[in-house]
């Protein structure tokens, strides 16, 4: 039985880490049976959720998951893709890890509105003399690494209008498709899945949710990949909650 350690369910989802979600419909998607268990960062081994470990082997961040998935399994996520269709599948999820997911970061943790609402509550149940040092110190160092992905170092409409580029490019990728690659998902929908619905969710407001919200292949593809790998979840349609 694989263990499967993440953030656990939030902020209108059903984990609150897109790179645990990518990994959980990964593991959805291979059909292995797997249970999941609530986890910190320090426990990893590389210090980040998710990481798994299977049958006694510990496996960090969530393309090495992938991977050894694909290896220990041997579970092909990009069956039936060409070579040149396998190359644009990663190009695309390098895309989202590193573009996109800053825009849902700076949505998240540097507006202070919705960090008050969501990530703030990380620290609740640290002792009161230091709970507010706690938070500040994390949306500091959070703050820091939007900076450094590029996206921080531009005014709060500059980095949504680029943040909207990529999801323009998904949003033609996909076209009228089921799945960006096609009829069928591969290993990227579960990053992009993961990333679109924690953009989208009807939790936190943010101008980057109102203009993902304007690409209605993306939001009916959240919407579709929801029902498919989290049926019992309660979520509220994103064309209902708009």
């Amino acid at each position: 039985m694989i263990t499967l350690y993440g953030f656990g369910t939030g902020f209108g989802l059903p984990e609150i880490s897109p790179f645990v979600t990518k990994t959980e419909v990964q593991l959805k998607m291979a059909g292995l049976p797997y249970r999941k268990e609530r986890a910190m960062p320090p426990a990893s081994p590389k210090g980040q959720l998710p990481f798994i470990d299977d049958d006694g082997e510990a496996v960090a961040d969530s393309t090495f998951i992938r991977a050894h998935i694909e290896r220990r399994y041997g579970f092909d996520f990009d069956a039936g893709l060409s070579l040149a269709e396998r190359a644009q599948a990663w190009a695309f999820e390098r895309m989202i890890e590193h573009h996109v997911y800053w825009g849902l970061v700076g949505a998240r943790w540097v507006d202070p509105v919705n960090f008050a609402k969501g990530p703030s509550h990380f620290f609740d149940g640290a002792p009161e003399h230091s709970r507010e040092k706690l938070r500040e110190d994390a949306q500091f160092r959070v703050a820091e690494n939007y900076l450094l992905s590029g996206l921080g170092r531009h005014g709060p409409d500059d980095d949504v209008e680029l943040a909207v580029r990529s999801l323009f490019a998904l949003s033609v990728q996909l076209g009228n498709k089921s799945y960006l690659m096609g009829e069928k998902p591969a290993g990227v929908d579960a990053t992009a899945f993961g990333a679109l619905a924690g953009i989208l969710t009807p939790f936190f407001e943010s101008k980057l949710r109102e203009r993902a919200e304007e690409f209605a292949n993306l939001t009916a593809y959240v919407d579709r990949m929801m029902g498919e790998y989290y049926p019992e979840f309660a979520w509220t349609k994103l064309r209902q909650a708009a």
